[in-house]
């Protein structure tokens, strides 16, 4: 253009300066700057506008407030204050954002949805919620809440913060909602942890017609694998492929992912052998699916293949195969993975990591060497840490450390519930019954309640959930006489202790007949002989729980799986994949 003489107007610019800040060509920027401020027109609103834009997304803001502050123009117009506050927005100035907008106030500039659009993403982290809330009352009083866009963004905004009641209130009040609307609060429910909302959410927005896309179908994946809701998982695998989405690498992974944690591992690996194109976190999921299973070999099998093919591994990747390593009893593999993570691959471990090694340790009884990690690590420990140290205290019985981690622990994490019966149950099995009434006390005075134990099976799409000494299923003769029954034949096989003895035993701690035995219980009666059964649990399982489990599984035949707490175990033929190492 400039060659054939042509000379660049107010509507050449923007253009030009949009492509020079996405290329990104910061000195291509400036020599275009020099041709606005020659060719006179530095005071149109719409090249103004670019010129800021274009050097927020350079991250020069010193470049993008001269050019705002030096057009006198530029205090009067709404369109230059927006392009301020995006850019600042987009570099996490949060101080400089709020400045701004007061400034605009005083200045009596107009504020739109635009300028609300780029204000509140910036609040979406919990330190920042109550600055947030104010925007909103802003947003109320200059009736911009009525904005469909902008009430999507604050909805993003409280589920992001946390403040999950507040954003599912501005949900239900949205007169009008569209996908991205019902995506917000689906997504917002799955980040945080809150499976059993997603669900029925994305079961009233079946039912209110909006068709689903990719981003929906991520969140709601994500929950029917923390709640093993396998049949739910199913149907929106076809409800993927009939969207022809098949292809989708981000829903590829979260099936995988939602396959691999529902217990049907064959199905998760077809899927990840299928994939044409497989990234890091398709690696990272099939690793930790195995190794969730106690399938450790396969995991650093898989592990090693994934480096070999030329994908670089990153601090996810790294997590999962030492996992895979410590629940399989990898210890000597998983402390060459750790090493060469620092050595090999230039990535610094986190608190994630060193957890994961410190339980590696732990578990293989070599609580000293756990120890001296934690006091040698560079960055400072978490309750992870500390939290993995206690537990492998609690499978070697040592006391005195594990009065060291438990204080340590509570330090970070003072209303975690699981490290005070943690403890409690090292010195019950100590025989220290001094040390468990300081921990009772302890509990009582921070007052902190036990979460039940509880164990579900899902049956002919239907979940059935079990407490511990549940006596309110309607089969509930025919679930106890069974485990009456079974428990006779287990302890013929394994020489466990009478029946009543036992029983006498966990009515007096308060907890009944485990959660877990009445659920696979449930699923014996109910199921064709030879199908296999899948148990959920919230708990870790029991030693007198896996040994019932192990019997059982011999007795009638059959695969038992149960998902604790921390992974898998598949019981057949009298014996358990974990080794009888978890």
């Amino acid at each position: 253009m400039l060659r054939c003489g042509s000379s660049p107007n107010a509507f050449s610019f923007p253009f030009a300066l949009k492509s020079s800040a996405s290329l990104p060509l910061p000195f291509s920027g400036q020599q275009l700057h020099c041709q606005v401020i020659k060719s006179g027109c530095s005071q149109e609103p719409f090249v103004l506008t670019s010129l800021i834009s274009m050097y927020c997304k350079f991250s020069s803001l010193g470049n993008a407030r001269k050019v705002f502050d030096e057009n006198p123009i530029s205090n009067q117009l709404t369109v230059c204050y927006n392009a301020l506050i995006s850019g600042y927005a987009l570099n996490s100035r949060f101080f400089d954002v709020i400045a701004l907008f007061c400034r605009m106030r005083e200045m009596g500039v107009s504020v739109n949805s635009v300028t609300m659009l780029g204000l509140v993403p910036v609040f979406s982290e919990p330190g920042y919620i109550s600055v947030g809330m104010c925007f909103h009352c802003c947003c109320v009083k200059l009736g911009l809440n009525l904005d469909f866009s902008v009430a999507n963004c604050l909805v993003t905004m409280y589920v992001k913060c946390g403040a999950i009641e507040f954003g599912r209130n501005l949900f239900d009040e949205m007169p009008k909602k569209g996908l991205i609307t019902w995506n917000a609060m689906i997504s917002g429910y799955a980040q945080n942890g809150l499976a059993a909302d997603v669900l029925e959410l994305y079961r009233k927005m079946e039912t209110a017609g909006v068709c689903p896309d990719a981003v929906t179908f991520v969140g709601v994946l994500s929950s029917c694998a923390n709640l093993s809701a396998v049949s739910v998982g199913h149907e929106v695998e076809q409800r993927i492929e009939s969207s022809r989405l098949g292809l989708n690498p981000f829903l590829n992974n979260a099936l995988i992912n939602m396959y691999a944690r529902c217990g049907n591992l064959v199905k998760a690996r077809a899927i990840f052998d299928g994939m044409p194109v497989k990234s890091v976190v398709s690696w990272t999921a099939i690793i930790g699916g195995y190794g969730m299973h106690g399938y450790g070999e396969i995991a650093v099998e898989l592990f090693d293949e994934m480096i070999k093919s030329g994908i670089r591994p990153d601090g996810a990747a790294f997590v999962s195969v030492l996992c895979a390593c410590s629940h399989a009893g990898l210890t000597e593999k998983g402390l060459e993975y750790f090493s060469e993570m620092k050595m090999k691959h230039r990535l610094q471990p986190g608190p994630e990591h060193y957890s994961c090694v410190v339980d590696l340790l732990g578990r293989a009884g070599r609580l000293n060497e756990a120890l001296e990690l934690i006091k040698s690590m560079q960055v400072k420990p978490d309750g992870a840490v500390w939290g993995a140290l206690l537990g492998a205290c609690k499978i070697h019985r040592n006391v005195e450390m594990a009065e060291l981690a438990f204080e340590r622990v509570i330090e970070f994490e003072p209303t975690n519930i699981g490290y005070y019966v943690l403890l409690s149950n090292i010195y019950s099995e100590a025989e220290n019954l001094e040390g468990v009434l300081k921990v009772r006390v302890m509990m009582r005075e921070r007052k902190l309640k036990k979460d039940p134990g509880f164990s579900y099976v899902e049956y002919k799409g239907r979940v059935h959930l079990f407490l511990a000494g549940d006596r309110s299923h309607p089969q509930k003769k025919e679930i106890y006489r069974m485990v009456d029954e079974l428990e006779a034949l287990v302890k013929k096989l394994a020489g466990c202790k009478d029946n009543e003895e036992r029983r006498n035993k966990e009515a007096l701690i308060g907890m009944g007949v485990h959660s877990e035995k009445l659920a696979i219980v449930f699923g014996l009666l109910n199921s064709e002989p030879g199908t296999e059964i899948v148990v959920i649990k919230n708990l870790r399982m029991c030693d007198d729980c896996h040994l019932f489990f192990k019997g059982v599984s011999k007795i009638v035949t059959r695969q038992l799986v149960v998902r604790d707490a921390t992974r898998f175990h598949h019981f057949r033929d009298g014996h358990c994949s974990c080794k009888d190492y978890w």
